[in-house]
């Protein structure tokens, strides 16, 4: 039990990091992300004037990936702890500074931008901890530009069954399959999502999900 509890505790880090363990949960997520990060910003295909987004960017590594890529633009970063928004900032105090990044702490589902005014979006290993992913996925299909693209990495549920801290007290599992569906459930064109498992380290199979918003703006629902 008391084992269990260990894994249970680091589970809810993952989900919200606090505290002194928060911050040494940020040490873990950039150690853990580097990989997953640069394969699903690679996959957005990010040109130098793009306005960009990441929701959830824990210590602000794949930020300051991708501001080197949008030299002419701004990424803005979404997360609701405290303890990441610290670590994020300092991590990318000079591109703040200069106005190039901006960091909120807000909820996932309250996206504060207007329709249609975001070129890319990335999502690396949060979906797991949306308590009602359709909700934030049609606010992220609200805000993407009409030809904009998202980019959404989750460790397949095949892989995660493993690990005892993803638990169902904290975790929401997805295959594929899972991914796709609840992209459609939140009004996106099934034609438009590509799914592909990539393989890293450790034995980790992981999902990259891409897809381009249409030319014409969505009818949000």
């Amino acid at each position: 039990m008391v084992g269990l509890s260990i894994w249970h505790a680091f589970g809810r880090q993952l989900r919200n990091p606090t505290g002194v363990a928060g911050r040494v949960t940020g040490v873990l997520m950039r150690l853990a992300n580097a990989g997953p990060n640069r394969l699903a910003i690679a996959a957005l295909r990010i040109d130098p004037s793009d306005t960009v987004l990441e929701l959830g960017f824990g210590p602000g590594h794949a930020i300051q990936l991708m501001v080197r890529e949008a030299v002419a633009g701004r990424v803005y970063g979404i997360d609701h702890s405290p303890v990441m928004m610290e670590q994020a900032a300092k991590r990318n105090r000079l591109a703040i500074r200069g106005g190039r990044v901006i960091l909120y702490r807000t909820q996932f589902d309250r996206l504060p931008f207007r329709d249609s005014t975001i070129d890319k979006i990335l999502v690396v290993n949060v979906i797991y901890f949306w308590s009602d992913p359709t909700a934030v996925l049609k606010e992220i299909r609200r805000v993407l530009r009409p030809g904009g693209r998202l980019s959404i990495y989750a460790t397949d549920k095949l892989t995660m069954h493993r690990w005892q801290f993803a638990g169902a007290e904290t975790h929401r599992l997805y295959g594929a399959m899972d991914v796709s569906s609840a992209l459609q459930q939140a009004g996106f064109d099934i034609r438009r999502i590509h799914t592909r498992k990539v393989r890293l380290i450790g034995r980790i199979q992981g999902l990259l999900t891409t897809l381009t918003s249409p030319l014409m703006p969505p009818k949000v629902t």
